[in-house]
């Protein structure tokens, strides 16, 4: 007679549950869930009735490892936005845990370290490394990897490589989606504060803003163009200079949320309302935005779920190397979205 598990409220059925309730070893009860010939047909049976009868769910990860199939991924890292990388983060542990992947995590200064951060990964056994903007874009780093025939994925390139597998949005759109929109509250006078230069998507963004102005016939004013590095300082900084001119912007794009923040507190410093005095705007979506106040307005990238594909394309990837079969480079352009918050208004007819 099969026994019965005693189970207090809530707690997870482990595969030694599974095991006493048959009347058999973990080992034996691993051995079924695995598929594995060397088991008895009749226990066979009764381990499969006790998992349906348990409602047992095996870990993936350590049922990944028991067969060998684990894939280990690196992720390589060199940004400087806080907020950026835990939304990052957020998306490739969550599918990495999912898939039963191993994570192999490495930070790096910039391209010129990355070769040996990489040769860390590779001799800890990495299968594949996702890379994070501004690496992603690196054709440096392309290298490297592509000589230790170590396949990879790009997240939020700006300029994608048809040879790479990648997954981003389209920034310049992105970034004249809202300069439009800016233009449509009536602002004329837009400061932008770029990105780090190390990183394409700085440009492309920068690009997608001029085109907007271009298009409305507006000049781009050299003197509310300033450059930034993706930091909240870098972005307090470049608003001060922009915000103190006597003929200031009524509003300031900022190629992401952290800058954007840092540019808020400048307005509140210099004793301006926003939105009444200033219309500040940012770039991502993160946490940051709805972190300050007034809450900004941005433009959404779907950096979690963008760094989730990244893992599933990873993958697919290491998946067809072992089989030895060809595996074609995907490119996935994921949707932005335009979210208006409190920090954008229309423009004050005292400018």
């Amino acid at each position: 007679m099969a026994r019965r598990v005693s189970r207090r409220g809530g707690n997870i059925v482990t595969i030694h549950d599974v095991a006493r309730h048959v009347g058999v070893s973990p080992m034996t009860v691993s051995r079924v869930i695995n598929g594995e010939k060397n088991v008895r047909e009749e226990t066979r049976a009764k381990v499969l009735a006790s998992v349906e009868a348990l409602n047992y769910s095996p870990n993936l990860a350590a049922r990944s490892l028991a067969t060998q199939d684990s894939a280990r991924i690196g992720l390589l890292y060199s940004n400087p936005s806080v907020a950026f990388l835990s939304e990052f983060l957020l998306g490739i542990l969550s599918e990495s845990s999912q898939s039963g992947a191993q994570l192999l995590i490495e930070s790096c200064e910039g391209p010129e370290g990355a070769t040996a951060a990489l040769e860390k990964m590779k001799a800890n056994g990495c299968d594949g490394v996702i890379l994070s903007p501004p690496l992603s874009d690196s054709s440096r780093v392309a290298k490297i990897l592509r000589d230790m025939n170590l396949p990879f994925v790009g997240v939020a390139m700006a300029r994608p490589d048809p040879l790479v597998c990648c997954v981003t949005i389209d920034d310049f759109k992105a970034a004249f989606s809202m300069t439009k929109r800016l233009i449509e509250l009536g602002h004329q006078r837009i400061g932008f504060i770029k990105g780090h230069p190390n990183a394409y998507a700085s440009q492309t963004r920068f690009e997608g803003f001029e085109s907007a102005m271009k298009k409305a016939n507006l000049a781009v004013d050299p003197a509310m163009v300033a450059q930034g590095y993706f930091t909240y300082r870098s972005g307090f900084d470049a608003a001060e200079r922009m915000l103190s001119l006597k003929d200031r912007p009524t509003a300031l794009f900022c190629s992401n949320d952290d800058m954007a923040a840092g540019a808020v507190a400048t307005a509140h410093r210099l004793g301006l309302e926003v939105p009444d005095h200033v219309t500040i705007v940012g770039f991502d979506d993160t946490a940051m935005a709805s972190s300050v106040w007034p809450e900004l307005t941005t433009v959404r990238q779907p950096i979690a779920d963008m760094a989730a594909l990244s893992v599933r394309l990873m993958n697919d990837q290491i998946r067809a190397k072992r089989l030895g079969r060809p595996f074609e480079p995907v490119r996935e352009i994921r949707d932005f979205a335009l979210i208006e918050r409190q920090s954008s208004a229309p423009v004050q007819s005292s400018g």
